[in-house]
């Protein structure tokens, strides 16, 4: 196979991963949702993960490309474009505070854009190499599993049946496929400028993830030593097999 060709084709399988998570995690919510102690542990360990696959693989591999001013601009992008996603998210949760209002269809589509802006990480980390790949797709199915959670538990607050709610998530979490699949093939061949720019659009976009959304949440329950810990260990996962 061609090297964009192989890309897509470990991008296919990577993001089955993401994509399952999706589907699991709608599940659980329906079924046997975690208790804010668990979910916060959790989310702690996610954080780690994400940060190692920051630190340890995006940023080197950013860094070698040696483009900064494209660098530079696929940062800005990628905060704004992470902010926009936030800002707008706030402001559709508000508009959705009361149960049984209905499909809430603006934060679906800005959840969406979020799966697909995951979906093309994965791709990026297939298009790197089969280990950056791998790394990258570890830290975004833990982030997809409370993605699927949050927006089921939200969708089922609105009055959707358990099983039209994680029909809907589970629909979602294919954008990630597309995203993937889609960035794989778009980055085949590409330019050390265009690689760079979308590295550091990614590395916007993790940590964002990681200070804004994982950790934010993380902290709505009591901090505890364990609590803690977990991120430490989270990151120490992720650091050990990147040197295996």
């Amino acid at each position: 196979m061609t090297g964009t060709s192989a890309a897509v084709a470990d991008a296919a399988v990577f993001v089955a991963f993401p994509v399952a998570a999706a589907i699991i995690g709608s599940v659980i919510a329906v079924l046997r949702p975690p208790g804010p102690k668990t979910t916060s542990a959790v989310q702690h360990f996610a954080a780690g993960v994400v940060m190692a696959a920051l630190a340890g693989e995006v940023l080197p591999d950013l860094r070698n490309e040696g483009s900064l001013p494209w660098a530079i601009a696929g940062f800005v992008a990628g905060t704004a474009v992470m902010l926009t996603l936030g800002a707008l998210g706030r402001r559709l949760e508000k508009k959705q505070e009361t149960p049984g209002s209905g499909l809430p269809v603006g934060l679906l589509a800005a959840v969406g854009i979020d799966l697909l802006l995951d979906g093309v990480l994965v791709g990026l980390g297939a298009s790197l190499g089969a280990r950056q790949g791998l790394i990258l797709t570890i830290a975004l199915t833990i982030e997809i599993l409370f993605i699927g959670l949050s927006v089921t538990i939200n969708l089922t607050r609105n009055g959707l049946s358990r099983t039209r709610a994680v029909a809907t998530t589970s629909s979602l979490g294919l954008l990630t496929g597309v995203g993937a699949v889609g960035g794989a093939a778009a980055l085949g061949g590409a330019s050390n400028q265009t690689l760079a720019l979308v590295l550091a659009f990614g590395a916007a976009a993790l940590l964002y993830l990681v200070v804004e959304e994982l950790l934010t949440e993380a902290h709505e329950h009591a901090e505890t030593a364990f609590l803690g810990a977990m991120f430490f260990l989270g990151f120490l996962t992720i650091y050990v097999m990147a040197g295996l």
